[in-house]
């Protein structure tokens, strides 16, 4: 059985709380049976929410489309060398 994924989770809770909130301002009980009718009501609610929330099915790669380069010829840049400083000495002092 495969695990449910994020999204089926946070429906499902999100459905959970608000539907049972909203039944219980709705319904005006106070009865612990009311509540706890209200409550199994919304716990249904909610498994149904996160059972047909579209799952993740395994992902394919996508083919990447590369543009074709054009065939160059490798080119080698030439940079002549700097020119040559002549070596100063220190007078003796």
């Amino acid at each position: 059985m495969p695990r449910p994924t994020v999204a089926q989770l946070a429906y499902g809770s999100c459905t959970v709380i608000l539907s049972t909130l909203a039944m219980l301002l709705l319904s005006g009980t106070s009865s612990g049976v009311g509540i706890a009718v209200v409550a199994v009501i919304a716990l249904v609610l909610g498994l149904l929410v996160a059972l047909t929330v579209p799952s993740a099915g395994p992902r394919r790669p996508v083919a990447e489309e590369r543009p074709a380069a054009p065939e160059t010829e490798s080119v080698r840049a030439t940079v002549p060398a700097p020119p040559r400083e002549p070596v100063r000495e220190r007078a003796a002092s």
